[in-house]
């Protein structure tokens, strides 16, 4: 930096006659230091400067009357001169500081930005949170209800309805360790949540210990064979006749099926709502009736190819998803599956063969061509594609219901030998396959469904291998969704397993106690 021509005017000034002494004498200029303060700069004549404060060095200008620099715009102000005790000639002036801080600024921008996107994360884990709170407390709220109706009444619950509770509740407990490790401080609303789960834990083990016995239970069936006895006693002079008693599980001693219960539903199916084809139901054994698992195999959401299905050893395992055993196949195709003697059959991907597969170890043990079956889709059940051969079980033993191209689409009735697959005899019906929603069969008789609305089926066709009969029927057969995929029959429960657009449900058949002739 190099003083201007005011400032060599008033150092000048002030120095007078030592100045003009000064250039006299001085025939080489000599460089004056100049030290930039960030506020001050003094400038010394001669060889010595002063400084004010700490700061930067820049460039001097000329001492004495070395060059000058003119213009009206001069940078300085505020300036002020003296000499010390030795004659040297000391300015100081006052310059502002012009220096940005650019480094900072951006180190600034930089920790803005990335404190404003942990906001943002943090704000979007605080909003799903503040929603899954809101739904938890709507079911720890019919929680509450459910367990003061368990705490009043007088009905005896069973072990599966506290289950059911239970499980609730330990999926809210989850929720809430989690919420609690998620906030790093403390919040009223969570601790407050977390005690009364607590608490209903608590309630609902208590109410479970107070009724493990069953004891309300006991007494009203006590008090139902008081009125029992008491009937009896009033009647014994009277000649009521006696009605026939209800066909033993497992035999034919019906006369067919004449109504059906209202469905139950079991639930959806384990693999979720979008899997909305497949089977159920439960294995059979004439050797032990009673005793057969239950077994769910949903198709994939192509609505064809069977990949997975489970087993369940009882029914309170298959509502409680606990201890399934899940397998994976790669040749199943369609919801015509049936289990029977622990052996499930299922129709060969892309063929006209069917397959035994050993559910205790997941493998093929026969595969045997249907002779003559129309396949992929050429005489599916309405509504339901890939279900052109439908396997179907009875008190009787294995079935396969089908068409062939020589019975122009109606249906062809077939009883298999379970062992090895092969058909022991052949019925024609006068019924069109592709008409009729689904079938099932019940003590030699095939059942046909057709689909009256929404929500209700009609079991509208029977024919009867026993005799060759077949004709009309009107039993109006309520559903939960839209479509039939699957119906499958267990002769010892007596019950249609019905796969219902993902839905498992059950109904009850009811028979003819008179045995027709």
């Amino acid at each position: 930096m190099k003083p201007c021509l005011p400032f060599l005017g008033a150092l000048l000034f002030l120095l007078g006659p030592a100045a003009e002494a000064l250039v006299t004498t001085s025939p080489t200029p000599t460089p004056l230091p100049v030290t930039d303060t960030g506020s001050t700069i003094s400038f010394g004549a001669g060889a010595s400067s002063s400084r004010q404060s700490g700061g930067f060095s820049s460039g001097g200008g000329r001492g004495g009357g070395g060059g000058s620099r003119s213009g009206s715009g001069s940078q300085f102000s505020n300036f002020t001169g003296s000499k010390d005790d030795r004659g040297t000639c000391v300015c100081s002036v006052a310059l502002p500081d012009t220096t940005f801080p650019v480094d900072r600024m951006e180190h600034l921008e930089v920790t803005a930005r990335i404190l404003s996107q942990r906001f943002e994360r943090e704000l979007s884990k605080v909003k799903e949170y503040v929603q899954l709170i809101s739904i938890y407390e709507r079911k720890l709220s019919n929680l509450t209800v459910r367990v003061e109706i368990m705490e009043k009444d007088s009905i005896s619950y069973t072990e599966l309805d506290f289950e059911l509770i239970k499980i609730e509740v330990k999926e809210m407990e989850k929720l809430i360790i989690r919420l609690k490790d998620t906030f790093g401080g403390s919040s009223v609303i969570v601790d407050q949540l977390a005690i009364e789960i607590r608490n209903m834990t608590l309630l609902v083990e208590k109410l479970e210990t107070l009724d493990k016995n069953n004891v309300l239970s006991i007494r009203r069936e006590i008090a139902v064979l008081k009125n029992k006895l008491k009937e009896c006693e009033d009647s014994k002079d009277v000649h009521i006749p006696v009605a026939p008693p209800p066909p033993a599980p497992g035999t034919c001693d019906h006369g067919g099926v004449v109504n059906i219960s209202k469905p139950v539903i079991v639930q959806l199916n384990w693999r979720g709502f979008a899997y909305k084809y497949g089977a159920w139901g439960r294995d059979y054994s004439p050797e032990n009736p009673d005793k057969g698992l239950y077994w769910v195999a949903p198709l994939n959401t192509d609505g064809r190819i069977l990949e997975y299905y489970r087993l369940h050893n009882t029914l309170d395992d298959l509502l409680l998803y606990t201890n399934p055993r899940e397998y994976r196949i790669l040749y199943g195709q369609g919801s015509g599956t049936a289990v029977y003697k622990n052996n499930m059959y299922i129709n060969w991907y892309n063929t006209r063969n069917i397959a035994k597969v050993n559910l205790t170890t997941n493998t093929v043990a026969v595969t045997q061509a249907l002779p003559n079956a129309a396949f992929n889709n050429r005489f599916s059940y309405a509504n339901v594609g890939w279900q052109d051969i439908d396997l179907a079980v009875d008190e009787n033993g294995l079935w396969v219901i089908y068409s062939t191209e020589a019975s122009t689409g109606n249906i062809v009735i077939s009883k298999l030998n379970d062992t090895t697959l092969t058909v022991l005899e052949t019925w024609q019906t006068k019924q069109y396959k592709p008409s009729v929603s689904n079938a099932f069969m019940v003590c030699g008789v095939l059942y046909a469904t057709r689909t009256l609305n929404t929500r209700t089926e009609e079991i509208f066709y029977y024919f009867d291998t026993n005799t060759g009969r077949e004709g009309n029927l009107n039993i109006a057969m309520p559903k939960m969704q839209e479509k039939v995929q699957s119906i499958n029959y267990h002769p010892f429960e007596r019950k249609l397993f019905v796969y219902n657009d993902g839905y498992l449900l059950n109904y009850d058949l009811i028979f003819d106690q008179v045995l027709t002739i």
